[in-house]
């Protein structure tokens, strides 16, 4: 059954797309605010699309996450109590509990380090409105932080993207199916050993 490859033609499209940009960044906003698929998902297929562009992307990316970072901060300074269990719900209960920690014994160096974190940058923007993190250091470790991370990623892809993905295309079905293997056993894992 073909499902990778034809997805991964999509892809390729939509990131070549003349309104991709603005998708991007409607992404990036509603992921560091509420929204669970990160940015990277759609930067890296748009840098490897047009890596004359990836400095533009990437800095579209940042400002867009800092931006809705900054509506997860108000999120969680105006109604964390009502969030909470919403956050809980969504399967963070414990990656809350732990920013919470982070924040408490690192302040402001957590926010820069989210922007690599395994946990949902979400939690930490909610969770630093909650807390009232000073604003000023919040917005300024964001761009620092997300910043690094999207900047990587586009000058990552914008120097492989080119030569890998003509050499990756006759590969995706098996790449794909690979990954939801390892993804299954990795949930199997975790669920009988966790």
């Amino acid at each position: 059954m073909k499902l990778f490859g034809p997805l991964y033609d999509r892809v390729m499209d939509w990131a070549r797309h003349r309104h991709a940009s603005r998708y991007l960044a409607a992404l990036s906003f509603a992921e560091s605010s509420f929204f669970p698929v990160p940015p990277d998902v759609m930067l890296a297929p748009m840098v490897a699309a047009r890596p004359d562009q990836k400095i533009r992307l990437a800095t579209v990316t940042t400002v867009f996450s800092v931006l809705g970072g900054l509506l997860g901060y108000l999120l969680g300074y105006l109604a964390f109590s009502l969030l909470e269990p919403w956050i809980v719900a969504a399967g963070h209960g414990e990656a809350l509990i732990l920013a919470q920690e982070w924040f408490t014994v690192w302040g402001v160096w957590v926010v820069l380090v989210a922007g690599f974190s395994p946990i949902p940058y979400k939690v930490f923007t909610v969770t630093a409105g909650a807390l009232s993190m000073a604003l000023l250091p919040f917005i300024i470790a964001s761009f620092i932080g997300r910043g690094a991370r999207f900047f990587a990623v586009a000058l990552l892809m914008g120097w492989l993207g080119p030569r890998v993905e003509p050499k990756l295309r006759p590969y995706i079905e098996w790449l794909g199916w690979l990954t939801v293997v390892l993804l299954v056993v990795a949930i199997l894992i975790y669920q009988f050993l966790g």
